[in-house]
């Protein structure tokens, strides 16, 4: 039997280009593909900020997706804090 996955939970603030160009809507997709939860937003400073939860290699995977995001996206920089798990229910956006 394979031992199941601990869940992990990071906090995300994503640099560059980021909003304007569906970085929002590409992460709903990603994590949804990946069955992680948590939510992603726009920040007044021109930044995506992204809470995730779930297995930490899914959690990893999304993570290095981040650093591309979707096609007109241009990530200049990404800071990750891991934390405790708030134990959400699905990924949404949050406005």
């Amino acid at each position: 039997m394979r031992k199941r996955e601990e869940s992990v939970h990071y906090d995300l603030e994503i640099r560059g280009r980021v909003q304007g160009v569906g970085f929002r809507y590409s992460a709903v997709k990603q994590a949804e593909k990946l069955h992680l939860t948590g939510y992603v937003k726009n920040l007044p400073s021109g930044n995506v900020y992204i809470e995730i939860e779930g297995p930490e290699p899914a959690v990893l995977k999304m993570i290095r997706w981040c650093l591309t995001g979707p096609s007109g996206a241009r990530v200049t920089d990404i800071s990750e804090y891991k934390g405790g798990l708030k134990n959400y229910d699905s990924f949404r956006i949050r406005y």
